[in-house]
């Protein structure tokens, strides 16, 4: 039975983040301005990096990455939105499903990682910048992002095929404006002790040690922005790292905002709606950060414009 329910499953039913036909379009018009600014921003921040040869460092190589991975991002989550208020329709096959479930957590992951790489960057440039060149070196920069990726595409297919083995009967209807894992495993039929171990074991482990190695890395900053004699240097030393500081404080920041709600409130509208904290505003907002902040960025988007 189990099985001939799992393989009878045609496709799931995303209740997006309201019901009422009138906030439709406002919601359509909401997410796709917040889509295309992403898009827009992200790609500005590629294109200038690349244009400006004065750029082509590991903090800005690591940066370039970051907005990339945020375009696929908020593709992944917002696009199947769009497409289905616009076509006024909530289905999502069973396959699609499944697919944007591992690129969810594949993309997800991957920021996770960038952030640290990009936090391990600042700590040398800061507290080793004599042998920053020797340390960061275009080798080491390559094999982060292909452990990174190598890492964050192991996540996603374990998921991904552990959501396979489950079973789903008569309740197909998703809360959430897109598949995301833990409302997925919520919904099915099956026994999902072995699903949700392995989510809050990897997401403690793959979520833990980067963010542990951000900590290390901005306690060891501080402590060497500390010992600086002047304001001025302390000023510059603290500029080189302040845009990423807060992006990571972004993204972590409205994660752990959207883990305390789903375990405060059994709402699972609520949650969904706490969700675009951290898939679709951080995406957004990273390319104004790097840029509202960064000398640099500004000149090279300057000569872009």
């Amino acid at each position: 039975m189990e099985a001939e329910n799992q393989t009878n499953v045609a496709e799931f039913l995303l209740l997006g983040l309201s019901e009422d036909p009138e906030l439709q379009s406002f919601i359509f018009g909401l997410f796709l301005t917040i889509y295309l600014i992403t898009l827009l921003g992200n790609l500005l921040i590629i294109l200038a990096i690349c244009y400006d040869f004065h750029l082509h460092t590991p903090m800005y190589f690591f940066l370039s990455q970051l907005s990339f991975n945020d375009i696929c991002f908020s593709t992944t989550t917002v696009l199947k939105l769009l497409v289905n208020i616009q076509r006024q329709s909530k289905s999502i096959s069973y396959t699609d499903c499944l697919t944007q479930v591992g690129f969810v957590l594949f993309f997800a992951g991957l920021e996770n990682f960038l952030l640290a790489a990009m936090a391990y960057d600042c700590y040398v440039a800061i507290c080793h910048p004599l042998t920053y060149r020797v340390f960061m070196n275009p080798r080491l920069c390559g094999l982060l992002i292909l452990l990174s990726l190598i890492i964050s595409i192991a996540d996603a297919l374990l998921h991904s095929l552990m959501v396979l083995r489950l079973s789903f009967c008569t309740d197909l209807e998703i809360p959430h404006f897109f598949c995301e894992l833990a409302q997925v495993i919520k919904i099915a039929c099956s026994d999902t002790l072995i699903n949700n171990i392995l989510v809050y074991l990897v997401t403690s482990i793959l979520g833990g040690v980067p963010l542990l190695g951000i900590v290390f890395s901005y306690t060891q900053i501080v402590s060497s922005i500390l010992r600086i004699p002047s304001t001025g240097g302390k000023y510059k030393a603290f500029s080189t790292c302040g845009s990423h500081l807060l992006v990571v404080s972004l993204f972590y920041g409205t994660a752990f905002g959207v883990y305390i709600s789903s375990a405060v409130t059994h709402s699972s509208k609520k949650t969904a709606i706490a969700s675009v904290m951290y898939t679709v505003v951080p995406p957004m907002l990273n390319p104004f950060i790097y840029s509202l902040r960064n000398r640099d960025m500004n000149e090279a988007l300057k000569k872009l414009i």
